[in-house]
């Protein structure tokens, strides 16, 4: 197994529901360990590079309504 790791900045974040809404468009994505977002948008994303990508994770998310996306 080959954990990945990368922090990225996510446009649209703006309230602690917003940081809910986006750990439940992630919640049960296979091969995601962890991501932890804050208020300014960052997500801490670490993922098992066999079993999911950083593509597949950012296409999850755009269209759960963050579109806006960069590496931090």
């Amino acid at each position: 197994m080959a954990t990945q790791t990368e922090t990225i900045q996510v446009g649209g974040v703006r309230c602690e529901r917003c940081v809910m809404r986006l750990a439940q468009a992630l919640e049960g994505h296979g091969g995601l360990e962890s991501a932890n977002a804050n208020l300014m948008g960052q997500v801490a994303l670490a993922w098992d590079d066999e079993r999911t990508s950083r593509d597949a994770i950012i296409e999850r998310l755009a269209k759960s309504g963050f579109p806006e996306l960069a590496a931090v």
